[in-house]
């Protein structure tokens, strides 16, 4: 027996389902509803012919139409059944018109059930249409007439329209069973990546107190023991600062990511993220000039003050990570009529055009400079700005020829300090 699916085991798009039957409907001829498991239509009738557009216009298939209350019937007589054995699909008879059913599925749950048909098998009669018309508050000679003009539908052209109907019923109950199994398999990945971050901080944590414990609380260390100690500091600050990276990304994926904002001092922002690469651009004799000289002082933001220096420390160490010994960083801000602007440009490696596209996905790593990290930080920046209601752009004239990022965020956010 085939187990129901009842409305809180499963979120059912019933929307979707009305351009599909309608195409269906009209192609056919026949009039079709949707039910659910609680036997209550969620789409339809459609109709596809002139006699079952004058039944839509009488009270049939009204809530307490003859019609629905048949349908209602039926319906519950497929949730009742096992509708994996097709003779058990029930059907019905009002009057002459036909009326089949068939369940909808999916990961073997019948979620609902479609009813079709409202046509005759055989030529009607002037006497059946006034039996339909008195039930559903018609004229019996307006139902005749039109009825009169319509072929009837043999069981030989039923069974071909019920096989129509149930390849297009399965092309979209497969679809969404592969949408849900993505969405679940997506779900579980974002919780284990999660998961899997927080408790490998924890030991890096410890780790990391022992290490400077024992740099700064022994004395006369060997030198080559002192200058292992510190190849390990660095080596657990940077397996710290990617498990930083996998929280954020699997924040973002799971859109647990928030900013908290409030006035802050664009410049002080800047300043802040310059401190955090000047030894290492010290070290390769890298230019790094700011426009205006007061850093954007005079500009003050609303903004997560932390979130929005971790964009512009991601900016900054990949300008001086992929830029080579000598090279120059230039950091602009500028304040216009509707938006504030920083750019960071480098006279680095640059970008290739087929490149520039995927710069912000998730794990993209640029290898001939990056022996580190997991390719999240641009992506991460970029949720970090779009949150700000900001854009994160780059561009680059190619290989060779450095990069520039620009950072926009809306001048609704931005005001000068007094």
């Amino acid at each position: 027996m085939i187990s129901i699916a009842r409305p809180q085991d499963s979120l059912i798009d019933w929307d979707g389902w009305v351009t599909p039957l309608h195409q269906f409907a009209q192609a056919s001829g026949l009039t079709v509803s949707a039910y659910d498991a609680l036997c209550v239509r969620q789409v339809g009738p459609l109709v596809g012919t002139a006699s079952a557009r004058l039944l839509d216009g009488s009270s049939l298939w009204r809530p307490d139409g003859p019609g629905s209350a048949l349908e209602r019937r039926v319906a519950a007589a497929v949730l009742a059944a096992d509708a994996a054995l097709p003779a058990a699909v029930p059907e019905a008879c009002f009057h002459g018109l036909r009326v089949c059913s068939m369940p909808l599925t999916q990961f073997g749950q019948v979620y609902g059930v479609l009813l079709f048909g409202w046509c005759f098998g055989d030529f009607a009669s002037p006497m059946a249409c006034e039996q339909i018309a008195r039930e559903a508050g018609l004229s019996g000679q307006a139902l005749w007439n039109e009825v009169r003009l319509e072929a009837p539908v043999a069981q030989a052209r039923m069974d071909s329209l019920r096989a129509l109907l149930g390849t297009l019923v399965d092309a979209i109950d497969r679809q969404r069973e592969t949408i849900a199994e993505l969405n679940r398999v997506n779900r579980a990945r974002e919780l284990f990546l999660a998961t899997v971050s927080h408790e490998m901080r924890t030991p890096l944590s410890a780790l990391s107190m022992r290490l400077e414990l024992m740099l700064r609380g022994v004395k006369d260390l060997p030198p080559a023991v002192e200058s292992g100690l510190m190849s390990m500091r660095m080596h657990v600050q940077q397996e710290a600062g990617m498990i930083d990276d996998l929280i954020d990304a699997a924040r973002t994926l799971t859109g647990q990511m928030s900013i908290a904002r409030a006035p802050v001092s664009l410049g002080q922002v800047l300043r802040d993220a310059l401190a955090t690469i000047e030894v290492a651009a010290g070290a390769k004799a890298l230019t790094v000039a700011v426009t205006p000289a007061d850093y954007g002082d005079g500009v003050a933001v609303a903004a997560d003050a932390r979130r929005l220096q971790q964009v512009l420390w991601n900016l900054l160490l990949n300008a001086v990570k992929f830029t080579p010994p000598g090279g120059t960083i230039r950091v602009d801000v500028a304040c216009g009529a509707e938006q504030v602007q920083i750019e960071v440009a480098d006279s680095g490696q640059g970008i290739a055009e087929s490149d520039l596209a995927h710069v912000f996905g998730a794990f993209n790593l640029q290898t001939d400079a990056n022996a580190t990290g997991l390719g999240l930080g641009l992506y991460i920046a970029h949720r970090i700005v779009e949150l700000h209601d900001g854009a994160l752009t780059v561009t680059s004239a190619g290989r060779g020829h450095g990069a520039t990022f620009t950072v926009r965020l809306p001048r609704a956010l931005a005001a000068p300090i007094p």
